[in-house]
């Protein structure tokens, strides 16, 4: 019995070194309350902006008064008059025919053709063309020599060329010839053809001094058509009596 209160009495020691003095005490602590913290905040001044505002820049024009815009004006092309004196006609200008070389001439200073065209035979006129040129050096030249051939409107073909036909010289360099068809070669072969042409000058040793380029589709031979003349035919009254 005695050993049973002794532990009894060691078992409360224990427990009181375990407990605090309010557990002890038997009292019962009041829960404390944690401290409100009051949060305050003190606003800062704002920033402040200054826009910048850029200065503006005037150009002044200068207004020109009274002053005005200078126009071009296009150059008057000058007119010709012509004034007839009183009492006096003005004849028609009269353009001769004449060939402007085209092709190279060397040795010559101009040809020149009396026509265009002329005609086979005698019955149609003109039946002859007059050819007229003009050496470059007459010192150096003693004869002019004429050649002609046939050239077809058609196929193109071509006949041989003539014998050389000489011009007459007629002073200062100047030959002339009046060319017939009867002087070409294959002339019954050819109908209204081109008359083809080339001019040679030599001089008294028949050394060539000059001579041009085939002159081409410039003169033409045409054929001889007569158109019949009507007849008149007288028809006798017979008075009966």
């Amino acid at each position: 019995m005695k050993k049973i209160s002794i532990l009894l009495i060691f078992a409360v020691l224990l427990s009181a070194c375990s407990m605090n003095v309010n557990q002890f005490l038997g009292i019962t602590p009041t829960p404390s309350i944690a401290p409100t913290f009051t949060i305050t905040n003190t606003p800062t001044d704002a920033p402040t902006f200054t826009p910048t505002v850029p200065t503006p820049t005037f150009t002044v024009t200068p207004t020109l008064v009274g002053q005005k815009t200078k126009t071009s004006t296009p150059n008057a092309t000058p007119t010709l008059l012509i004034l007839k004196p009183a009492g006096v006609t003005l004849l028609p200008s009269v353009t001769p025919i004449s060939l402007v070389p085209q092709v190279p001439i060397p040795g010559f200073v101009s040809i020149s053709v009396s026509a265009e065209e002329f005609y086979k035979g005698k019955d149609c006129q003109p039946a002859s063309v007059n050819f007229t040129v003009q050496v470059a050096d007459p010192a150096s030249v003693s004869f002019v020599l004429l050649f002609v051939r046939f050239k077809s409107k058609q196929s193109g073909a071509t006949s041989e060329w003539s014998n050389s036909i000489a011009m007459q010289s007629i002073g200062v360099g100047t030959y002339t010839h009046d060319l017939i068809s009867t002087e070409m070669k294959a002339v019954k072969s050819f109908e209204n053809a081109w008359v083809q042409y080339q001019l040679v000058a030599t001089d008294s040793n028949s050394k060539q001094v000059g001579r041009t380029d085939v002159f081409s589709e410039r003169l033409t031979l045409l054929e001889c058509i007569l158109t019949p003349v009507p007849t008149a035919t007288i028809t006798p009254t017979v008075l009966v009596p």
